[in-house]
């Protein structure tokens, strides 16, 4: 990057929001917007297209969860050349690519229906390419927020981002299921490709220019930019610990997200515009816990408000396998939203933490190597839970995941954080 955080262009100057929030930034706003319907469109492909497999295809639950996890390999595949890339290049248009790419390629799974000639293989490969475009749309606007905003806004900046994230899972998960149940599971992917087309009109809104990143003074190798970036997140010691919880959490998340829409529509016989919802139902907690990540941090500090958030909200994922077809469907929604409701704090307090902590010319990389570890879980959690709910059966294996995601806050406190109040702003001088 050409400039640290505290240095801003005199053109941003006017764009610098007042004290009382960021809402009348016009580029936060655009940002926001534009980041919050790719989010949507990406989780109402979730939706769609498990139930295009499961509906039209009749797919077993293996191939759905190796559906559920072809988006997130591209993350193990190429996720940290694209950090080092990420910091030589300009990030908007990075990711106005990115919204380009799922939107054609969505739109080709109804015509493949309407010709019937559609298969698990092309929604496999539309479902690994679009993986691809969240790799690098996913690190480049953690880079890009920094010059947009001034560090002291990195806070509410990063809570409007995870809680706007949050409804979008409301929003994509519900609507996925109202899709296809209103056009069918395929045709409704056609009318989910115009959420990227509006991500990509507001990313090209934004006025303030990005400067070109900072050039290094000789030639380095791509390899020689990824183990930097390697180095400094395994051996900084807040960063590595926050890396190994968030990588045991997603495995274990992402094993019951893989089975739950297969147990939700087989076992418990809901119906497909309903499962949307009822998959949307944790983000009820997640939208909570964006609105009060602020005055948590504020009466606990953000270290030890991470600690609280992550402690107290885990054990309730026991409430999932309790789920029958009675009134007690509802341990299922308050189970996934206190669960989502710590994830999502957890998620503020860490992005905004990243976002001042780390070098700005390293963040990219940085941001790379932490989701690679966090994110690449996702895939071998995903087949974890396929393999597991055929061998075990879906609600056996739910009670082992779930049991596992209730000791993983555990993991915060073998590093620093249990001895702080709240996270540094930088890096201890060696």
């Amino acid at each position: 990057m050409s400039a640290r955080l505290t240095e801003r262009a005199p053109d941003e100057a006017d764009e610098r929001p007042p004290r009382s929030g960021l809402l009348r930034h016009h580029d936060f706003r655009l940002l926001w917007l534009g980041e919050t319907t790719n989010r949507v469109g990406i989780n109402i492909t979730g939706v769609a297209m498990p139930l295009v497999a499961v509906v039209t295809l009749d797919a077993s639950t293996l191939w759905v969860s190796a559906l559920a996890a072809a988006p997130w390999l591209p993350w193990l595949l190429i996720g940290l050349p694209a950090g080092a890339w990420v910091d030589r290049m300009r990030r908007r248009p990075i990711m106005l690519i990115c919204n380009v790419v799922p939107l054609v390629l969505l739109a080709s799974v109804p015509l493949a229906g309407w010709l019937g000639v559609l298969t698990m293989t092309q929604l496999l490969a539309v479902a690994l390419i679009n993986g691809f475009a969240a790799v690098f749309f996913g690190i480049s606007y953690k880079v890009y927020l920094p010059s947009i905003v001034g560090p002291e806004d990195l806070q509410e900046a990063n809570a409007k981002l995870q809680g706007s994230e949050s409804v979008a899972q409301v929003a994509g998960l519900g609507g996925g299921g109202l899709l296809a149940q209103a056009f069918g599971a395929a045709s409704g992917l056609l009318v989910n490709s115009v959420t990227f087309l509006v991500s990509a009109l507001c990313l090209l809104g934004i006025r303030s220019k990005e400067p070109l990143p900072e050039k290094p003074e000789r030639h380095r190798a791509l390899r020689q930019d990824i183990k930097e970036g390697l180095n400094y997140t395994f051996k900084d010691p807040y960063l590595r610990v926050l890396t190994l919880y968030g990588t045991a959490t997603n495995l274990l998340l992402t094993a019951e997200a893989a089975i739950l829409p297969v147990f939700i529509i087989r076992e418990l016989g809901v119906p497909e515009g309903a499962t949307g919802w009822l998959l949307a139902s944790s983000s009820i907690g997640g939208i909570l816990g964006a609105t009060t990540a602020k005055r948590l941090i504020a009466r606990f500090g953000s270290a030890r408000g991470l600690l609280v958030a992550t402690i107290a909200s885990a054990p309730f994922a026991l409430l999932i396998p309790l789920t029958r077809t009675d009134w007690t469907l509802s341990a299922l929604v308050v189970g996934s939203a206190v669960l989502s409701l710590g994830v999502v704090l957890a998620n503020v307090i860490q992005g905004a933490f990243r976002q001042r902590y780390c070098p700005p010319q390293l963040l990219g990389r940085i941001s790379a190597s932490v989701s690679v570890a966090n994110f690449g879980a996702i895939p071998f959690g995903s087949l974890l839970g396929g393999i597991l709910g055929t061998a075990l059966g879906l609600r056996p294996t739910l009670w082992l995941l779930t049991a596992g995601l209730a000791l993983t806050p555990l993991l915060l406190l073998i590093g620093p954080l249990r001895r702080r109040r709240d996270l540094p702003v930088a890096p201890a001088t060696p």
